[in-house]
């Protein structure tokens, strides 16, 4: 019997979402071959989560772990014992402050520990939609068909847009999107200048992209499925694009997450997505389903301290692009040459594109700063506060993006013997 991880990880209060969690874990015990392992990675500490995942209750096939920072720390200290640069590494998987990436690579690295074929992600600020009175559980398409062969899972999907000659590859990715509020606090910025918001939003995307294709970008970006509500199962074999799922509705194959971690960049958001990016390059497949996740903002979110830290992220996101796409470019124009003769991501290969890129030029960096530091001024109100921050932050922002790359590499080559290295908590 295989093993799943169904992964949440946070850094807040979740109760609620814990529980959705569990009834998740249930259904695909009960429903597939399957043994599931629920991961709540806690750094919050919150004592209502911790009472969360005691009242979940017993169900066949599911086992559940609560690992809070100490556990976290302890596990991952026993993994990089005797590594180069432990104190390093130690320091990208359990940074002081938000990382996304270094989240989901401590998930991976859980996953590893117990024997896990694959992960399953969600997050504390989302909830499922219901349909017909229940909910409605991404992990049935999960299971269904990651780690298939791609011509094995063919007559299970609505449609194939597949390249055939990808249909020996196995599945490597599943996944969907949300509905709801946007995944980045952007809504008031696009309310308040639709002009600005163009301006700053499509400060993400590559330089070269022609202008009809840079206006429906920034038109999608950060809105998942929009207002859809699921009406029954819609499935696509496929190439995953990016830009069609979310981190809060995801699942991956060992196989691509053994190999390759995402960025570690703290208080950076969207640097979480660089696994879809590589599967979609190197040709690996997909499926693509609608069972969207319903997002939601935190209270958190709508404080002044709050709007002015993912604010910051935000910033961090469009100056880490600069360095993301010129990786993305190398991978994309590399297809399935990313792939070993196994059908394997080459990670030599990925980590080589991302210390080529740690030595572009910073003056379209530079450049981003001064588009967002004038927008912003020209909103006024909290929207000041943020191009003050920006103003006073400058070169450390620069450097630090620049840093953040850096330390990509660094752990893209360690990342395998971070793997083997894993043993369960506790053993």
């Amino acid at each position: 019997m295989r093993r799943v991880l169904l992964a949440l990880p946070t850094d807040r209060a979740c109760p609620d979402a814990v529980a959705a969690l569990g009834a998740e874990a249930a259904y695909a015990a009960r429903n597939f071959d399957v043994e599931v392992h629920v991961g709540v990675l806690d750094t919050s500490e919150a004592p209502q989560n911790a009472a969360a995942v005691r009242a979940l209750p017993p169900a066949r096939g599911v086992v559940v772990h609560h690992l809070g920072t100490a556990a976290q720390r302890a596990f991952l200290r026993q993994a990089v014992d005797g590594l180069p640069e432990a104190g390093r590494l130690l320091g990208l998987l359990l940074p002081e402050g938000v990382s996304y990436g270094a989240c989901t690579n401590r998930a991976f690295l859980f996953a590893a520990a117990l024997g896990c074929t694959s992960v399953h992600r969600r997050d504390s600020d989302s909830r499922y939609q219901y349909y017909g009175g229940s909910p409605v559980f991404p992990v049935h398409h999960e299971l269904t068909s990651l780690g298939r062969r791609a011509a094995d899972v063919a007559g299970d999907v609505t449609r194939s847009r597949l390249d055939p000659a990808a249909r020996d590859r196995r599945v490597a990715l599943v996944g969907g999107s949300f509905v709801g509020e946007m995944s980045v606090d952007l809504a008031e910025l696009r309310s308040a200048d639709p002009d600005v918001y163009q301006d700053v939003v499509g400060l993400w995307i590559p330089d070269d992209c022609p202008p009809a294709w840079r206006r429906r970008l920034v038109e999608s970006s950060f809105r998942g499925a929009g207002g859809a509500r699921f009406d029954g199962d819609h499935t696509t074999l496929t190439a995953v694009s990016p830009m069609r799922v979310d981190m809060c509705n995801i699942s991956l194959s060992h196989e691509v997450y053994g190999r390759v971690p995402l960025p570690p960049a703290r208080d950076t958001i969207g640097t979480d997505y660089f696994l879809t990016h590589l599967v979609h390059d190197s040709g690996l497949p997909g499926v693509l389903h609608n069972r969207h996740i319903v997002n939601h903002y935190t209270g958190e979110r709508r404080t002044d301290a709050g709007f002015l830290a993912y604010q910051l992220r935000f910033v961090r996101f469009l100056l880490s692009t600069g360095y993301l796409n010129a990786v993305y470019a190398r991978t994309l124009a590399a297809g399935d040459a990313l792939l070993d003769g196994d059908g394997f991501v080459r990670a030599g290969a990925v980590a080589a594109y991302v210390h080529e890129s740690v030595g572009l030029d910073r003056s379209r960096n530079a450049g981003k700063l001064d588009v967002i530091e004038g927008s912003y001024r020209k909103l006024g109100g909290r929207w000041t506060a943020v191009a003050d921050a920006v103003a006073a932050r400058r070169g450390g922002l620069l450097e630090r993006a620049a840093g953040d790359m850096a330390d990509f590499g660094f752990l893209i080559d360690g990342w395998r013997s971070l793997v083997r290295a894993v043993t369960p908590p506790g053993d």
